[in-house]
């Protein structure tokens, strides 16, 4: 593929670049090959006030038919280096830093490091996406967050036109969000037109900092479950990690591996964990779910965030519904918050899984997951939009709570 590409017949679409397989025509597609080239490119599209989204996997993207008059640009480096070993505190275990460009896949990167038996991302194998997105997402499941185990975020500051070193505590890591998610949005889904759909600062590399171990902690109660143990229990890296991989297939929230086979994601992953998410993608094609196992990967993932809502909202709910502390907020300081789930709500809104607005229609809920919308074939955007809106109107007429989209949302409105 070349690095730039900028004649509309020969550039890819939005459809051919995403997980979910929706989106328009792009007008200029770069892919940079080196850190020079990734900020050049930024820069040319600011210079010249051009729309500019930067992708990852596009795994957390959904964006209009419609055409995108601007520039997208996919960092084409990829790997994974071990620059230095960083000292235990007294008594504590050995650390390690890694890092990554922002362009690496990030399941070649967690693979990496459970091979490697460094602990502290294996509860995240299986997140589509890469490592430039983990972070502005701040990524998480099964207990782990990307956000504990980050050092530091080398990035590009589109506003004052410079190279900055982030350190974790600069990122503002919150639950399902970042300082960097924050720079793109006036209000939760309503874009800020000075970045969106892009951050301010432009992911260039990632470090993380992890710990030497053969084995780790299970503390998911779902994961343990998974795995036969109670919480708490101490198990091999590379058993935890097919666990979660297998927990997740099940749910639909595995992306599907054939779309690296396709002439614009070709070069996205490493060959070698290519092929083992091919063998086993085989294996669930074969058993009860047959095809359905791939449509329900054609999707965003977890399409709303689980809503942070009042004490006095959450009570409000119904008796089962799910409740987790959520620390302090609101508009006042100091207001105790709690997270419920989405899906819960979803669900008891009306919308089950398989849930779609007509019969035969291409866009529905997963036949896994009820947080997932998925393209079963030929969807454009106006068909999951409108189911989108169909379970926000739903769960907001039932318990007076707004879902908020988790994807980024070019050319689409869903505030």
């Amino acid at each position: 593929m070349p690095d730039v590409v900028s004649v509309n017949a020969v550039t890819p679409a939005f459809a051919d670049i995403t997980t979910v397989g929706v989106g328009g025509r792009i007008g200029v597609f770069v892919q940079p090959r080196d850190r020079v080239g990734l900020i050049e490119a930024v820069e040319d599209a600011d210079s010249r006030g051009l729309p500019l989204c930067v992708i990852g996997g596009g795994s957390n993207l959904l964006v209009s038919d419609g055409d995108f008059p601007g520039v997208v640009v996919r960092d084409a480096r990829q790997g994974v280096s071990v620059p230095d070993e960083v000292a235990p505190p007294e008594g504590g275990e050995p650390m390690v830093h890694v890092n990554a460009p922002a362009g690496t896949n990030w399941d070649d990167l967690v693979s990496y490091c459970v091979r490697m038996g460094l602990i502290g991302v294996e509860g995240l194998s299986g997140i589509p996406g890469t490592v430039g997105a983990s972070v502005v997402q701040n990524i998480g499941a099964y207990g782990q967050e990307v956000g504990r185990v980050v050092d530091s975020v080398e990035v590009w500051d589109r506003q004052d036109k410079v190279t900055a070193c982030l350190r974790a505590s600069d990122l503002g890591f919150g639950y399902r969000t970042s300082l960097l998610k924050r720079t793109m949005y006036q209000a939760p889904a309503v874009p800020d037109d000075r970045f969106f759909p892009t951050p301010r600062y432009v992911v260039l590399s990632v470090t993380l900092v992890l710990r030497h171990g053969s084995a780790a902690r299970v503390g998911s109660v779902q994961l343990a479950g998974a795995l036969g143990v109670v919480p708490g229990s101490v198990l091999p890296l590379g058993r935890v990690r097919q666990a979660v991989l297998a927990v997740r297939a099940g749910k639909g929230m595995l992306e599907d591996p054939y779309r690296y086979l396709t002439d614009w994601m070709g070069s996205c992953r490493r060959a070698a964990d290519l092929e083992e998410a091919l063998t086993a993608v085989q294996d669930d094609i074969h058993g009860p779910g047959g095809g359905r196992v791939l449509l329900d990967r054609h999707s965003c993932g977890s399409f709303f965030t689980n809503p942070v809502i009042s004490r006095e909202a959450a009570a409000a709910l119904p008796e089962d519904a799910p409740r987790y502390p959520a620390g302090e907020g609101g508009r006042a300081a100091h207001v105790p918050m709690v997270k419920t789930s989405a899906a819960w709500l979803i669900d008891h809104a009306g919308f089950h899984k398989g849930f779609a607005l007509g019969r035969g229609s291409a866009a529905a809920l997963s036949d896994v997951h009820t947080l997932a919308l998925t393209n079963r074939g030929g969807a454009g955007s106006d068909d999951l939009v409108a189911l989108a809106r169909a379970i926000q109107e739903g769960v907001d007429r039932t318990f007076g709570i707004h879902l908020i989209p988790e994807p980024v949302t070019p050319g689409i409105n869903l505030a």
